[in-house]
C-alpha cells in the first residue's frame, strides 16, 4: 500500500514538472499599456488630448432657467412665461503646419411656455463651423457685428445682437491686433407687408424672388488690451418676382422691376474700465441700413403695448420700382462689478425707421429701450439675476400719434460649465 501511494505521488509530481516546462515554452500575452488622458494647456482650461491623437478637445455647456413677466395688453394675453434651455458645446483643436484646425459644434434645446410661446423645440444646431487658418465655414456669429462686445443684456436691444448665420469667410490677420474679414453669409431679411401709400392706395412689400447671390459682409477690426473696435458693412440683394395686382398698380402688373442693392454699415466697440473696477467695460454700437433693415436687429415687426409696426426692407412704389426702407440705431451699455461676485449692467437703444414720401408717414416710427440687471455669481459659472426692461414705440404719423410702451421683467438662473 505504501509502495502504491509513493508511485502515485511520484507520477503526479512528474506530470506537474512536465506541464510546467511546456507552459514555459508557450508565448506569454502582455497586458496592454494604459494610456492616460493628458491635459492640453495650449488652448486654455478644460482641454484634454483625445487618446492616440494630437487633437485637443473641450466639452462644455449651459443650463438656463428663466421666468418672464411681460405687461399684457388684453385680458386674454399671457403675462408670464417659463423657459428651460440646455446647451452642449464640443470644441476640437489641432495644431498643424498650416496653422490651427478647429471644429466647433453647439447644440441647444428649449422648452417655452406663456409669453415665450407654447413650443417645444427639437435639437437646434446653433453653431457648427470649421476653422482652418483664416478660413471659417459653417454656422457661426455674423461677421457684421463685433462678437467681442460685452453686452450682458438679456432682453432685446436694437442692434445686430450676435445672430448666428451660415457663412463662408476668410480672415486676414495683420498682427498687432488688426484683422479684416470678407464673408458670404445667408441673407438677413426684414418684414413682408404693410397698409397703404400717402394717397391711400394699397402698398405691399415686393414679392421677393429667389436669391442669386448671398449677402456680402466685410469688417475691419482691432482688438487690444484696452478693448476692441470694428467697422462692418453688408450688401443685400433686393430681387423682385413678377409683379401682381397685390403688389403694384395696374400698369405694372406682369412686369419685373430692376433689382436693387440694400446695404448696411456699423461701428461697434468697447473700452475696458479697470479704473472703476476689474471687469468693468463700456460698449457702443451704431448702425445705418438702407434696404437691409434686418441688420438693425428687427423681427418682421416691432410691438409695444397695443401698437405694432411692420419693418420691411423694401416695397413696390407707385412707379413700379423697388423702393427701400431706411433706418438707424444706436445701442450701448455699461457693465460694472460692485464686488467680484456682484455685477450690474445698464443698457439702452434708440432706433428710427422711415419709408420716404411715397408712403404715408404713419408707417415711420421710432423706438427706444432701456433696462438694467443685477447678477450674483456665488461660485464660478453660476449666475442668479433679475432684469427689468422698458420699451417705447412712437409712430411718427399724425393719425397714429399716440405712443405705447411695455415693461418686462426676467428672473434667470444659469450655470455654464
Amino acid at each position: 500500500m505504501k509502495l502504491a501511494k509513493s508511485l502515485f505521488l511520484g507520477s503526479v509530481a512528474g506530470l506537474a514538472a512536465v506541464a510546467g516546462a511546456q507552459a514555459a515554452d508557450l508565448p506569454a500575452k502582455k497586458a496592454a499599456a494604459v494610456e492616460y488622458v493628458r491635459v492640453c494647456s495650449t488652448y486654455g482650461a478644460g482641454f484634454f488630448y483625445i487618446p492616440g491623437t494630437e487633437t485637443c478637445l473641450r466639452v462644455g455647456g449651459r443650463v438656463r432657467a428663466e421666468f418672464q413677466y411681460l405687461e399684457p395688453t388684453d385680458r386674454e394675453d399671457d403675462a408670464i412665461g417659463f423657459r428651460a434651455r440646455g446647451r452642449l458645446n464640443i470644441d476640437a483643436r489641432t495644431a498643424t503646419s498650416y496653422r490651427l484646425l478647429r471644429t466647433f459644434v453647439r447644440f441647444e434645446m428649449t422648452r417655452d411656455t406663456g409669453v415665450y410661446g407654447f413650443s417645444s423645440t427639437s435639437a437646434n444646431v446653433d453653431q457648427a463651423f470649421i476653422q482652418f487658418g483664416g478660413l471659417t465655414a459653417g454656422r457661426t456669429v455674423s461677421f457684421f457685428m463685433n462678437s467681442d462686445l460685452p453686452n450682458d443684456n438679456w432682453g432685446t436691444l436694437r442692434f445686430y445682437d450676435a445672430p448666428t448665420v451660415n457663412v463662408f469667410a476668410y480672415t486676414f490677420s495683420f498682427g498687432n491686433g488688426f484683422s479684416a474679414t470678407l464673408a458670404a453669409e445667408e441673407g438677413s431679411f426684414a418684414g413682408n407687408s404693410f397698409g397703404v401709400d400717402a394717397d391711400g392706395d394699397p402698398i405691399t412689400v415686393f414679392d421677393r424672388a429667389g436669391q442669386t447671390y448671398p449677402d456680402l459682409v466685410g469688417n475691419l477690426k482691432y482688438a487690444g488690451t484696452w478693448g476692441s473696435a470694428q467697422l462692418g458693412g453688408a450688401l443685400h440683394q433686393l430681387r423682385s418676382d413678377v409683379l401682381t395686382a397685390a403688389v403694384a398698380s395696374a400698369p405694372f402688373v406682369g412686369t419685373v422691376p430692376d433689382s436693387e442693392l440694400g446695404w448696411a454699415v456699423t461701428a461697434q466697440g468697447y473700452v475696458n474700465l479697470p479704473m472703476l473696477a476689474e471687469g468693468d467695460a463700456l460698449w457702443l454700437a451704431a448702425t445705418y441700413a438702407d434696404g437691409a433693415l434686418g441688420y438693425l436687429g428687427f423681427d418682421p415687426n416691432v410691438t409695444a403695448g397695443s401698437t405694432t409696426r411692420d419693418v420691411v426692407d423694401a416695397y413696390i412704389g407707385s412707379d413700379g420700382d423697388i423702393e427701400t426702407g431706411r433706418g438707424w440705431s444706436i445701442a450701448g451699455g455699461l457693465n460694472h462689478y460692485w464686488t467680484p461676485t456682484v455685477r450690474q449692467n445698464v443698457f439702452g437703444s434708440y432706433a428710427r425707421v422711415e419709408y420716404g414720401s411715397n408712403v404715408a408717414s404713419s408707417f415711420d416710427f421710432a423706438e427706444w429701450r432701456a433696462g438694467s440687471n443685477l447678477i450674483w455669481s456665488p461660485v464660478s459659472g453660476l449666475d442668479i439675476g433679475v432684469e427689468v426692461l422698458y420699451s417705447n414705440l412712437d409712430p411718427r404719423g399724425p393719425s397714429f400719434g399716440e405712443d405705447n410702451d411695455t415693461i418686462e421683467g426676467r428672473l434667470r438662473v444659469q450655470r455654464d460649465f
